[in-house]
């Protein structure tokens, strides 16, 4: 009879390089990935902006035209250069007027005006300079109290919204899992607010990676160890343990003395 002897040397040998090369294997794809796939949607991005400018650029204005080859990225250079020379004629005396003129036109439209005006506020908001829109990371209680969401402060409420609550309130964009450009409005007292030290750009990746993807706590290590936020489910439920306790002895001393068991036996007998 023959007998299958296997070194348990070897065998180890053997189970240790296969880990490593799985481990090289997961650390190529985990180098590799991100910028693939980062230079992919770039190249996209490049690409469809050069399909766009190529087909109203005119043949005799377009530079791969001269050349035996397409140069990527020039339709998008050509974007930047007409965006920039737009804002420096807009911000000319009749540039200004020009855009004053065009505004009072759009407002005499019913639909158009409400869609400008919502564009054009949206636009000066995110791009202002002093503006505090999506500076801010926050935590609140949403969608209902021991549950937290983590939300941006877009500004600070004004208007009628303000004006019917003694309260101040802040604008909170609440987005949505894993597509960040939706979301929910809400108007929260500024009291019930947490800002978390983590910024945007932490956040919308903790909110695209659906959680994945977690910030470091900056926090110094005392701040750490101790919780900000207290728990209120554990009370809760103590009181309502109690009224529930209290509740059944209640009902037990309003019932009349009756043991199952003897009434079984009385019925027997």
């Amino acid at each position: 009879m023959s007998e299958d002897h296997r070194d348990p040397k070897k065998v180890k040998v053997r189970g240790s390089l296969w880990a490593r090369l799985r481990a090289y294997f997961l650390a190529g794809i985990l180098v590799t990935a991100p910028i693939s796939l980062t230079l992919y949607l770039a190249w996209l991005f490049i690409s469809f902006i050069d399909r766009q400018v190529a087909g109203v650029l005119p043949p005799n204005l377009n530079p791969n035209t001269y050349l035996p080859f397409s140069v990527p990225g020039i339709g998008l250079l050509l974007v930047l250069l007409a965006l920039t020379l737009v804002g420096w004629i807009a911000a000319g005396y009749f540039g200004r007027l020009f855009i004053r003129l065009s505004e009072i036109v759009l407002a005499r439209m019913p639909v158009i005006r409400s869609v400008y005006g919502a564009f054009k506020q949206i636009f000066e908001t995110v791009l202002a300079n002093q503006s505090t829109a999506f500076r801010d990371v926050v935590l609140i209680e949403y969608p209902r109290r021991g549950i937290w969401s983590l939300a941006f402060v877009t500004g600070k409420t004004e208007g009628e919204v303000q004006n019917l609550t003694e309260d101040e309130t802040i604008n909170i964009f609440v987005p949505t899992t894993p597509n960040p450009t939706s979301g929910f409005l809400l108007f929260v007292p500024r009291r019930d607010l947490i800002v978390l030290d983590m910024s945007v750009e932490e956040g919308i990746k903790m909110v695209v990676s659906a959680g994945i993807v977690t910030p470091p706590d900056q926090r110094p290590e005392e701040e750490q160890q101790n919780p900000r936020i207290r728990s209120r489910i554990k009370p809760v439920l103590d009181v309502l343990d109690g009224q529930g306790e209290a509740a059944a002895q209640a009902d037990l001393a309003k019932r009349p003395n009756h043991d199952p068991i003897r009434a079984d036996k009385a019925g027997e007998g």
